[in-house]
Order: structure tokens, then sequence, then C-alpha cells
């Protein structure tokens, strides 16, 4: 399956997820939704949030130009809300998933919908 199909159908395709990418953890941007574009320094900040998790936390998190609110960073997945709105990012062996949800969807509809892609590709993996 390609990288695309994933953002497609796997995330898109829920009907939960709003914008999507995946970006290799050596950088550049395998699959992303359509106008869903990452700056380099967002792609940057995005995979190194998972290695410092307190500035994720202190800074927030950039996407596609909008900044977020970090709610929750770990080593595996960093959670952030703006307004209504919200991202879920998270590591896999080779990736780190970005997703947007928009309201009316919530993070409790989203999250489980990232986290179990992630939890696929690291059991085939990456």
């Amino acid at each position: 399956m390609s990288w695309q199909t994933y953002v497609d159908s796997n995330l898109l395709g829920t009907g939960k997820i709003a914008k999507a990418a995946i970006l290799g953890l050596q950088g550049g941007v395998w699959a992303a939704s359509t106008g869903y574009t990452l700056a380099p320094e967002e792609q940057n900040a995005a995979i190194n949030a998972f290695k410092s998790p307190d500035e994720a936390l202190a800074n927030g998190i950039r996407a596609a130009g909008q900044k977020f609110f970090t709610l929750q960073a770990t080593d595996r997945s960093v959670y952030g809300k703006k307004a209504a709105d919200g991202i879920v990012l998270v590591k896999t062996k080779q990736a780190v998933l970005v997703a947007e949800y928009t309201a009316p969807i919530q993070a409790g509809e989203a999250t489980p919908i990232v986290e179990g892609l992630a939890d696929y590709l690291i059991g085939v993996g990456y």
C-alpha cells in the first residue's frame, strides 16, 4: 500500500480526520492530504517534539501555519488543541503521523484512529 493510501483511506477516509501527513523521521513528507503543506521548520519541529517533549509542551506545535497549544507530549505521542480543533502526532519506527481534526469531532474520536494506524505501522516495521 502506498503512503498516500494510508493518509487518504486510513485517516481522512474515517471522516474523523480533516487533514493529515506522514513525515519521515529522516526528513521529508511521505504523503499528505491535498493542500496540507507543512513548512520545513514545522516538519523538523514535529519530529523533534518526540526528542524534547518538554519543549513541545512549552512552545506548542505548528502545522500548516497554525499554532496548537500542546496538551500532552511523550516520546510516542503529542496532542494539541486550537480552540475546538486539535492535532495528533504519533511517532512510529520510521515516521511521524500528523493528523488534524476539526469540531465537532473530539479528541476521543480522532486520537484512536491515529494511534491505531501507528500501532499497525510499528507492527510491520515502519
